[in-house]
């Protein structure tokens, strides 16, 4: 990749070498690049706080408290995931005691009782049942919820049945089951959304989920990855540095450390609202982990000072499935978190995880080794079964990085170049300069665009991971099998975050730097049909029998608790025709 370093002059600085001194670029770093391609210098500073204890249990209540207005016990709202045609996730979290918090591996075993209704005052209860929690899944509560009706809307809550609390009622949440597999369906709306950087700004994001969620506008939220991060106090923080600390204050290492971030995370009042509102199909990325992870290690993580990668990880997997409302089991339990959801004839949705199996990052000469593997040969052929066996109208791959081909610059019809640089064969050649994503596994994605340009259906790759808004062409040998949706981030920082924070000079949406990136890489890329770099938000996908529509929506300033939010552009996509417009 000697092309990107002549491009790249005086940046060697955000560069993660690897031992043949081939630039890794991350995507903090590939950021930082861009932005020096615009000709703006500097490098963006990190700022490590020591750590500092947590302070007294009575003033950690009164803190998580203070942010939601919620009391004892249940401090942490309630959640619904994965829904199925006859059931549901439902996820609430019970603190016994002032004691007992978020890793704290204090408190009582509780019994909690759970309810689902057809009605909002639960005049009708239609499913109930009983579970005891303890501290061995830091008190959280998970409950597959059964006997339902497919495609229905459902409200859900949980009482506690034993101890100090027994009678207290947790909020009430509202869920909906998928549609019967063989129900003929003509459309549906869903969120997708991911990166959700707490020190960076607040989920104003999220909020606007929940309003449309509890309208009855969105069936559920596609979350794509980054729920939270590991990162200590000032370590990866937005525009104007810290908008709100994060807790605790160091970088998260142990299964305490993942347990309090998580609780920490689950107060905000946006976030509790927009999990209480419809069911969330979740994947993970890196950051529940550490950044860029890999099979084997990350980029964050250094086992001489950090310990084992495995011992890490396993305490950050064991976690993510106490905290959020999934069915599937902890790869670290010989389980896997990949799965399929299905949503009548219409849709056949795959999350797949594209982070516990792969192989670490290379260097550009390797991204074509037919041998080298994202999804891992269980997850490949799991894959290619659900394709060829799916008889919905769209494939819908969930995906945490990019899959369409990313290039700095392209020779069309250059032959050698191609050949040379081992990358899938597209319209053009280029040098790909993230090898965090697809392109990095080039060969493994030509196997898996394959299957899907061999299916009738119709294919949506929804994708998260690089805090910006994408509306790509999918293409297979020429002919273009799909269409990639990429969703911005929640509020992790941006090419305008980065601007800001490196010249000090307050910048407005569209400016002529990021301006100059995005015309530089749709130049590019010419499969590219909308590029922001500037926005936070999220993305609402409409599905049609013959169209996907997607609304990028935007937040208004992510450092504002009180920010709006709104439809800033719309892109339509119809198979055989491409994006309209």
């Amino acid at each position: 990749m000697g092309d990107l370093s002549l491009l790249f002059v005086g940046t060697e600085q955000n560069l993660n070498l690897m031992p043949n001194n081939t630039p890794r670029v991350s995507r903090r770093s590939f950021f930082r690049i861009a932005t020096a391609t615009a000709a703006v210098a500097g490098a963006t500073g990190v700022v490590a706080n020591a750590q500092q204890g947590r302070g007294s249990s009575q003033g950690r209540v009164s803190e998580l408290t203070a942010q939601t207005g919620a009391g004892l016990p249940f401090i942490h709202g309630v959640a619904s995931g994965d829904p199925l045609p006859t059931s549901v996730i439902l996820w609430t979290r019970v603190t016994p005691d002032r004691d007992a918090l978020p890793g704290s591996r204090l408190g009582a075993p509780t019994e909690v009782r759970w309810e689902v209704a057809s009605d909002q005052g639960f005049d009708n209860v239609v499913a109930r049942g009983s579970v005891t929690t303890s501290s061995a899944s830091d008190h959280t509560v998970k409950v597959d919820a059964g006997g339902l009706q497919p495609g229905t809307a459902y409200y859900y809550r949980f009482v506690v049945a034993s101890g100090p609390h027994a009678g207290a009622i947790s909020p009430v949440g509202r869920t909906k089951t998928a549609p019967a597999r063989e129900q003929s369906l003509s459309k549906l709306n869903f969120a997708l959304a991911s990166c959700a950087n707490w020190e960076a700004g607040y989920f104003a994001a999220y909020r606007d989920i929940a309003e449309r969620g509890q309208s009855g506008e969105l069936e559920f939220v596609a979350f794509l990855g980054d729920y939270i991060y590991e990162c200590e106090t000032g370590g990866y923080a937005g525009k104007h540095g810290v908008v709100r600390p994060t807790h605790p204050e160091w970088e998260i290492l142990t299964l305490e450390d993942y347990r309090i971030r998580y609780g920490h995370y689950r107060t905000d009042p946006d976030l509790q609202a927009a999990h209480a509102a419809l069911p969330w199909i979740v994947m993970w990325d890196d950051h529940e982990t550490a950044n860029n992870s890999w099979r084997e290690g990350a980029e964050n993580h250094d086992p001489a000072t950090e310990g084992p990668w495995l011992t890490r990880r396993d305490a950050a997997m064991q976690a993510y499935f106490e905290w959020l409302p999934v069915r599937a089991t902890s790869p670290s339990e010989q389980g896997h978190l990949y799965r399929s959801l299905h949503f009548g004839d219409l849709i056949d949705l795959h999350m797949m995880d594209l982070r516990t199996y792969r192989d670490s990052e290379t260097s550009a000469a390797n991204f074509g080794d037919p041998n080298r593997t994202m999804l891992g040969s269980e997850q490949f052929n799991w894959m290619s079964a659900q394709i060829t066996q799916s008889k919905a109208k769209w494939t819908v791959l969930g995906n945490s990085v990019m899959v369409t081909p990313l290039k700095i610059f392209t020779i069309p019809d250059n032959q050698e170049a191609n050949e040379a640089l081992t990358y899938v064969k597209q319209q053009a050649s280029g040098s790909a300069i993230n090898s965090d994503q697809w392109d990095g596994y080039a060969a493994e994605r030509d196997r898996l665009l394959a299957l899907l340009a061999e299916r009738d259906a119709h294919t949506l790759f929804i994708t998260g991971d690089i805090h910006s808004e994408w509306a790509n062409r999918v293409y297979h040998q020429g002919k273009e099998i799909g269409c990639e949706l990429v969703c911005t981030s929640v509020t992790s920082p941006n090419i305008d975050d980065l601007l800001t924070d490196k010249t000090g000079i307050e910048h407005q949406p569209n400016n002529s730097t990021s301006l100059i990136v995005e015309g530089m890489l749709t130049d590019a890329n010419p499969w590219v049909k909308h590029l922001d770099f500037d926005a936070h938000g999220y993305s609402i996908a409409r599905l049609l029998r013959d169209e996907v529509t997607v609304d990028f929506v935007r937040v208004s300033n992510v450092e504002d608790p009180h920010a709006t939010t709104a439809v800033a552009v719309t892109k339509t996509w119809r198979p055989g025709e491409g994006f309209l417009a």
